[in-house]
């Protein structure tokens, strides 16, 4: 089901958003996935990537309360959407499905080094 593919980035974006529960915004979410994966993650990737999946409707944003430190200006905070959820799971499942296929014997044979 096409409509349920993440790519690999915005996985780890649906499902960093998931472990950050009601502090998802940019900056925590730029950072959860930089220390989880030690993975330099550029803003720019992260918002294109943070549209695109709002876009799709698997992601919506809401503005929180403005704060002194950001001049009045509210954070932008993301929650996974009911579509978000099913995608990820389906993602989950795939994956999952795909390594209960493979044969034993391909783990057994010697990897090199």
């Amino acid at each position: 089901m096409k409509k349920y593919q993440l790519g690999e980035f915005e996985e780890v974006v649906i499902l960093t958003i998931a472990v950050l529960n009601n502090d998802a915004y940019s900056v925590a979410i730029k950072d959860e996935i930089e220390s989880r994966m030690a993975r330099n993650v550029s803003m720019g990737a992260l918002h294109t990537a943070l549209k695109r999946m709002e876009e799709k409707g698997y992601l919506r944003s809401y503005a929180g309360e403005g704060t002194e430190e950001r001049a009045g200006r509210p954070k932008r905070y993301f929650e996974i959407t009911a579509l978000g959820k099913r995608a990820a799971q389906y993602a989950r499942d795939t994956r999952e499905e795909l390594w209960r296929a493979i044969p034993k014997s391909v783990w057994q044979v010697s990897m090199g080094g």
